[in-house]
């Protein structure tokens, strides 16, 4: 026993230093880090580097020309969604705080999009998502309220093209996701999240194990 608890030891760092690896394979630009000084200053948590890669890996996977983002943030991981789109793309971000735009705004400007590259929309996700296109969009993040997981999935899967991807940001919750202890009703959300996606006939899902865990579904045509 003694012995199998020196390899869990092993597994365990060998894992943080991968993931740490993970982190750091994409170097993030100026304006990036920029964008993750304000969060941080705001009290703010930003995708990690292996999330906002990942994101930009997906938007390029799938040639996306019009993206939706529930929470702007700062614009960390609008910033990753625009490298990772067309160079005609839009990115349509939605955030109840007016001022953290502001400062995405910024940052996309620092980082050479033009203005017309993202549309910023201030409101609470589930009142703007139902004013937004049937099938206009190759690819939604939701980055918002854990407790509106599931209203923001069947909106996306209402905005969503055949073939089209949605990716929930943070659904291990701290390992809090998977621990069998009392958890707080945004836990719990998180919980049925993982089990409508599973459970869908519409959807082809996996779990990226980047930052605080990545949902990612396709739906299907």
């Amino acid at each position: 026993m003694r012995q199998l608890r020196g390899q869990e030891r092993v597994i365990t760092a060998n894992r943080q230093t991968s993931l740490a690896f993970a982190d750091a394979f994409v170097a993030e630009d100026e304006a990036l880090l920029w964008a993750r000084d304000r969060a941080r200053e705001a009290g703010l948590r930003s995708v990690s580097p292996g999330t906002g890669a990942a994101l930009r890996l997906l938007a390029a996977t799938t040639d996306a020309k019009a993206v939706a983002e529930i929470g702007t943030g700062t614009g960390v991981s609008g910033l990753h969604l625009l490298h990772g789109m067309r160079p005609d793309g839009v990115l349509t971000t939605v955030d109840p705080e007016p001022e953290r735009q502001q400062f995405a705004r910024e940052a996309f400007r620092a980082a050479g999009f033009a203005a017309n590259r993202a549309r910023f929309i201030p409101g609470r996700a589930l009142d703007v998502l139902p004013r937004l296109a049937d099938g206009g969009y190759d690819l939604v993040f939701c980055d918002g309220d854990r407790l509106e997981s599931l209203d923001c999935l069947a909106e996306s899967l209402r905005l969503l093209r055949p073939g089209g991807l949605v990716c929930f940001e943070g659904v291990f919750a701290d390992g809090r996701t998977v621990d069998s202890a009392a958890q707080p009703a945004e836990v719990l959300r998180l919980r049925e999240l993982l089990r409508a996606v599973w459970e869908s006939q519409e959807l082809m899902a996996t779990v990226l194990p980047v930052g605080d865990g990545l949902l990612c579904a396709v739906r299907r045509g």
